[in-house]
Formats: C-alpha cells, structure tokens, sequence
C-alpha cells in the first residue's frame, strides 16, 4: 500500500461528513471511489490534498504516519488532486503553468523561458503527449488543458494522483485518449484516485472500487464481476427502480417555434419547435453552439437574424429579464457561475427570480418565503440539513434542485435546461428527471441540453442533434439511438 487513511472522521457545523471512514490505495492501481453527492469523498479527498484536517484518523503514506496540514505538505508527499474546475491560467502558455510557482530562474531573478519549455516538451514527450508548450492555454480546448493539468501534477513527481470527475466535460474521443494516459501511468507506478458518477468508465479503467455513503464507508471491492447496477445500488442503499420516467404520447398547441435564427459564428438558421407538454432535448458535441444558442433565445445574447414566436406572437428579448417576465426559466450548465448566489442561503436562491412572491411595498414577508421554501423543499426532496447556510456547502444535486426550485416558484412556462445532471450522482440523478417530466405533465414546455446521450434518449420526446452551428437532423421514437446521434453530431 502507498497509501492507507485510516478511521477518518470530520464534522462541519456539528454535521458529520465523515465517520471512521478507511480507504487505502496500491502502487501502481486506478482507484473508483464513488457514492452520491454528500458522501463524502470530496471531503475525504481534500483531507488527503491538506485543505482539510481530520479530527480522528491517521494517514499512511510510504509506510509510515504522516500529518497533511496544508496544500504544500501534501505535494511535497507526492499527491496531486486535479479537480473538477481546473486550476489554469488561461493567458498564460502551457510550460508557464505547468511550472506556475516553481519557475526556473535565470540569474536568479528572471524567469528562464527556454528552460521550463524544454522540461515541458521532455515531460510531455515522455508520456505520448502532443501539446505545445508555447501555446497559450486560453486557445486549447477543455481536453488539452487537462492534459495541462496532469503534466503540472507529474512536473512534481506526484507517485499519487486523485482525479475528480475527469471526463464531466469532454468528448467521447478526449475521454478514450485520457483512458489511454491513465493506463500508462498504471504501468509507471504511478497510483491514481478515480472519483466519476459515470459508471460505465469504471469497469475499464479501474483495479479496485470504494463506496461511500452518507459520510461511512460501505465497501472496497475489486471491480471484476461488478455491474454498473451493482455499483448504483450500493451508492444509494436501495435498489434503483427505473431511471427514466415514462413518456406522454399526447402534446398540447405548439408553445415556441424558432425560425433562422442565427449568430454568427456560433449557430446559423436554427429552426425547431416545442409543444405545451413535450420535452425536446439538444445534443452534439462541445462547440456545436448549443449553449450559445439556448444563451440567446433568453435574451442573454442578441441575434443578427430570424424569428422567436411565442404562443403564436413574435418576441424581441432585450435582456434575460424580458424572458423571465414571459414566463421563461433556464437553468444554466455552471449552475456555480451563473445559476446561483454561492455565499447565499437556499431560500434566498430560489426566492431570487420573483421577490414579488414574497414581499409587500418591497419588504421581503419572511412568512411568505419560509411557506414557499418549505413546500419547495418538499416537493424536490432537498436535504435541509445545511439550508441555513451558503448554498456552496450543499452537495452537487441539492444545489441542482435550488436551481430548479428557483424557477418553480416563478410559475415558468418554458423551462430550459443546460446540462441538467453534470457532477450529480446517479440517485440524484432520477429525481431530477422526475421533476423534469412532472414539468411537462404540468402542461409547460421543457428544451434539454446534454452531453449524456442516455439522459436525451430516456427523458425527451424528440432531439435535435446540432454539428458546427446547424441543425443536422431531428430522431424520435427508435431512431432516436446513440448511434444515429453520433453519426450527426460528427456529421456524417
């Protein structure tokens, strides 16, 4: 064992995140861990990275007891955690990053340039990596700049590497070439941490597999003979009924209807519809001007051409504000960024989008808004355990549901949904589908946006599949499989 942490326990705010857990990791092996959002294994992973420290347990690493206070005690063991929302500095080059804080100097003062590049480059050519080290990282891709990431982890020597949720956002092809790269490191010795709710990766990639739930350990087995439901199951406790809810046959009058709407360079002459009741999803790869198109219909961006017709008359939406007065909702794909106020509490977010709910001569009525937050809490199944503080110390898919409460309690006709589940377990995962399919049956209109193409398959009615800015095709019923998608979205 490189690595072994042992009876580890944390509480915030009195609530337990961890409760003697015990994990331990191999020279040379990829390392599941996984459980719902809340389990607990970010917490426990920054416990092993110095951001927290555990108040009982004991860490082993290299066979002998070892205290992680900070950040830097941590990298100097030889562990590097490559997070979920990378740490790079966009307007500087790949070797300039990879060595940010550890330049190599040249009289002792000025930054030697050539030096970092060329131990960049030897890096780089050292694990079959084909980057350049001048190139700046603003103009590299989401795939490439992981790569990024990972070379600045091996700069250091790391012997153990936690990756968290390393492929949330790439393409099929940039996942298989990361797979690539973590099997080279395995017969480097190099030991690695794998946490992703996206199960299917697992059984390919990893020796072994740890489940966490609700802050205890379950289970470390070896991932031979373990199936994906095998692994949801023991995540969430239960056996998971099916994921996806059933689909209405019957739709209501046409809600919206888009005519060449265009914005240039990012989508040009889209043209779709959505029924009053139907759910329509939006799939393609990454840059095929999805979100750009969905950032547009709600007014956040202007178009240079083409029509929005709602409930039968044409809309000119100056500003995101002029949507939401229609009746319009969307809940954005960095739900961090854009679709919450991380220092507020959840009632505030949810209450954010229609304060005439809850207040009188604009004073918010703090009976109104906890009768209101109640019943959302309710109805979502949100964990109110920590509702009293910032929303940031909620786990992924409760902050989800405040997003989506947000727009419930404005009443929406229209709900527009980025990337619904990125980063949320797979429990959390078929209650917000349920909510989204409870939407419909309300009678209102949803449009979907997502990378996963089994979440469009299960929950929409019709896709849309985009390829460089266009509408390649529409598929339902049968049609509507992976393949089919695929083959559009790369258009063939």
């Amino acid at each position: 064992m490189i690595l072994e942490m042992k009876g580890i326990s944390k509480a915030f705010y009195g609530v337990k995140a961890l409760q003697d857990v015990s994990f331990g990791l191999k020279k040379g092996e990829v390392h599941a861990l996984v459980g719902e959002n809340g389990a607990g294994k970010s917490t426990l992973m920054k416990i092993l990275a110095g951001i927290y420290e555990p108040e009982e347990g004991e860490i082993v690493f290299g066979g002998k007891p070892v205290r992680i206070g900070t950040p830097q005690q941590s990298r100097r063991l030889g562990i590097s955690v490559i997070h979920q929302e990378l740490q790079l500095v966009p307007h500087m080059t790949v070797a300039e990053n990879v060595f940010l804080g550890r330049e190599t100097k040249r009289a002792g003062l000025f930054s030697d340039r050539k030096e970092m590049e060329g131990a960049t480059r030897r890096l780089l050519d050292q694990f079959g990596l084909s980057l350049n080290p001048q190139e700046r990282v603003a103009n590299l891709g989401i795939g490439a700049r992981q790569i990024v990431e990972i070379a600045k982890a091996l700069s250091m020597n790391a012997e153990v590497l936690v990756m968290d949720e390393p492929t949330a956002v790439l393409e099929e092809r940039e996942a298989n070439q990361l797979f690539e790269l973590i099997h080279r490191f395995k017969q480097r010795g190099v030991s690695i941490v794998y946490i992703s709710h996206r199960l299917h990766e697992l059984k390919g990639i990893c020796d072994r597999i740890t489940v966490l739930r609700d802050g205890r350990h379950v289970t470390t087995r070896s991932m031979e003979g373990l199936t994906e439901k095998e692994i949801a199951n023991l995540m969430v406790g239960r056996e998971l009924k099916e994921m996806y809810p059933t689909h209405p046959e019957a739709f209501g009058d046409e809600m919206l209807k888009v005519e060449g709407l265009t914005r240039r360079p990012y989508f040009e002459d889209i043209r779709f519809h959505v029924k009053q009741g139907e759910i329509i999803g939006f799939a393609g790869l990454i840059g095929a001007g999805r979100t750009e198109l969905m950032r547009t219909l709600f007014g956040d961006w202007r178009a240079q051409e083409g029509t929005v017709i709602w409930k039968g008359s044409p809309v000119y939406f100056r500003s995101p504000m002029d949507a939401v007065k229609l009746g319009w909702g969307f809940a954005t794909e960095d739900r961090k960024g854009s679709g919450l106020l991380m220092e507020m509490n959840a009632a505030h977010n949810m209450t954010l989008s229609n304060p005439a709910k809850i207040s009188r001569w604009n004073l918010i009525r703090k009976k109104s808004e906890t009768k209101i937050v109640n019943e959302k809490i309710r109805e979502l199944n949100i964990n109110a355990k920590s509702l009293n503080g910032p929303v940031k110390n909620l786990s992924g898919g409760n902050q989800q549901k405040v997003v989506i409460a947000k727009w419930l309690v404005s009443d929406v006709e229209l709900f527009i949904l980025d990337e619904p589940t990125r980063g949320i377990d797979v429990g959390a995962r078929g209650e917000i589908y349920n909510l989204i399919a409870t939407f419909a049956q309300e009678g209102k209109a949803v449009i979907v946006v997502s990378s996963e193409l089994p979440e469009l398959i299960g929950l929409c009615n019709r896709i849309y599949v985009m390829h460089h800015g266009k509408i390649k095709g529409e598929l339902c019923g049968r049609e509507a499989n992976e393949q089919n998608i695929m083959a559009m979205a790369t258009g063939l």
